[in-house]
C-alpha cells in the first residue's frame, strides 16, 4: 500500500496513545485540507501491511490504531488488513474518511465494506474550511461525525460515539 508516514505516538488522532497511519492519495482534496502532501496517489512510499503491523505490534503502549490520509478507502483491501491485524493485536481501530458513512454502505465495494466493518469509530465527511474547528475532539470540521460503526449498522442508522463511551480511554471536554 502507498503510505505518507506514521505517527508512532499520536493523542490527536482518536483517544488514548494511537498507531497513526497516513494513506497516500486523496480524490476529495478539500480546500485548506491540513495534509495536502497526501493528495498524490504516487506520492509517499510503498509499505507492507506486515511491515505497518510489526511497527504498531511493538508498542505496547498503544491503545489503538488510526487510518488516516490521504483517504483510506482508495486503499481500502489493504487498510481492512491492517485494521484486522490491530484488533487481532487488542487495539481498538479509528478511520478517518471524506465519504460519508451512509455513501461507504451504498457503493456496495466489498473491501469497503470490509473496511468498514473492522474500523470502530468512524470519523466520516469532507473537511470544510468554513465549517473547520479547533473546539471538538478529533475532527477538523464541524460537519464531520464520530460514528460507532458496529453499532451503527446493528441498528441501521448513525449511533454518535462520545468522549464518555467505553472506547475513549478518557474525556475530552466538548465545546
Amino acid at each position: 500500500m502507498r503510505i505518507a508516514n506514521t505517527v508512532n505516538d499520536s493523542i490527536v488522532d482518536g483517544p488514548g496513545l494511537r498507531f497513526t497511519i497516513f494513506t497516500q492519495g486523496c480524490p476529495h482534496r478539500c480546500p485548506g485540507c491540513h495534509n495536502p502532501g497526501t493528495h498524490d496517489p504516487s506520492g509517499g512510499e510503498e509499505a507492507t501491511v506486515e511491515a505497518l503491523a510489526a511497527q504498531f505490534q511493538a508498542n505496547p503502549l498503544l491503545d489503538g490504531v488510526t487510518l488516516s490520509g490521504g483517504e483510506p478507502f482508495a486503499q481500502a483491501a489493504d487498510c481492512a488488513q491492517v485494521a484486522r491485524r490491530a484488533h487481532q493485536a487488542g487495539l481498538n481501530v479509528w478511520t478517518y474518511t471524506g465519504y460519508l458513512f451512509e455513501a461507504i454502505q451504498a457503493k456496495g465495494d466489498p473491501a469497503w465494506e470490509a473496511l468498514l466493518r473492522e474500523t470502530d469509530v468512524l470519523v466520516d465527511g469532507p473537511f470544510l474550511l468554513g465549517e473547520k474547528t479547533y473546539g471538538l475532539p478529533f475532527r477538523g470540521s464541524r460537519n464531520q461525525r464520530l460514528i460507532r460503526v458496529a453499532e451503527s449498522l446493528q441498528r441501521g442508522q448513525v449511533v454518535l460515539w462520545e468522549s464518555t463511551d467505553p472506547l475513549a480511554k478518557f474525556t475530552v471536554p466538548e465545546s
